[in-house]
Formats: structure tokens, C-alpha cells, sequence
């Protein structure tokens, strides 16, 4: 399993671009369906989150709606033009919201457990420090 450390724009970087062709994927295999591109969601938040640097740990929780939001593009219906998709783009986002809550869930979680254990290593070494 790769181990890579994304900093926060790295971050960023890989949750908007894997939510986007993850969007487009669902597109076109699920034909725009939203509960496909929600279920797939929640696996790219747990890699977001535990890819990201220990310094940047803050930034997964920012980042993986914002990519949630920019995957739905190629899912979202809406009527031609501008406004017509942006209408459709928001109609998605409120009622796929139990998907967004629920990934932004689960890499707040996990970057408050990782940032956990960090705080306790470092009492560990200065303890030992002594």
C-alpha cells in the first residue's frame, strides 16, 4: 500500500481531481448517478485524510467538500446554459448532503485520532527526554 504525504494543496489537488473523474466515471457507468459518486466519496476522503502531512492534517476536513463539490460537475443535471447548471449543481449538493456531512465526518475523525497520537508521541519522547 503506497504511504505517499501530501502537503495541504496536495491535498487539495488530489481530492478535487480524483472526486472529478470519479464524477465523470460515475457519469458514465452509473448514468449520473448521485448515490454511486456519494459512496465513492467516502473512500477518497479516508485516503485524503490519511495522506495528508502531519502538519497539514487540518486542511483534509477543508478540502474534501470543496472536491465534493467540484466531482458533482459531471454528475449534476441541469437545463443548458449557466444558470441552468448551477441550479442543477445546487439541487444535487442539498440532497446528496448526507454524503458531504458524512465524508467530512469521517477525515475530521481521522485527522483528530492522527493528531492524537502525535501530541501523545511527543510527551512520549520528552518524557523520555528526562
Amino acid at each position: 500500500m503506497p504511504n505517499p504525504r501530501l502537503t495541504g494543496l496536495g491535498s487539495g489537488l488530489f481530492c478535487a481531481v480524483v472526486m472529478f473523474l470519479l464524477g465523470w466515471l460515475s457519469a458514465v457507468l452509473f448514468g449520473a448517478s448521485p448515490t454511486a459518486y456519494g459512496v465513492l466519496f467516502l473512500p477518497v476522503c479516508v485516503l485524503t485524510a490519511v495522506w495528508v502531512r502531519r502538519v497539514d492534517l487540518m486542511t483534509a476536513p477543508v478540502v474534501v467538500p470543496i472536491a465534493f463539490a467540484v466531482g458533482l460537475l459531471p454528475v449534476a443535471d441541469g437545463d443548458d446554459g449557466l444558470a441552468g447548471r448551477l441550479m442543477g449543481l445546487v439541487t444535487t449538493l442539498a440532497t446528496q448532503a448526507g454524503w458531504l456531512y458524512g465524508g467530512t465526518l469521517i477525515a475530521g475523525l481521522i485527522v483528530i485520532v492522527r493528531r492524537i497520537r502525535m501530541v501523545r508521541q511527543r510527551r512520549a519522547a520528552r518524557a523520555r527526554a528526562r
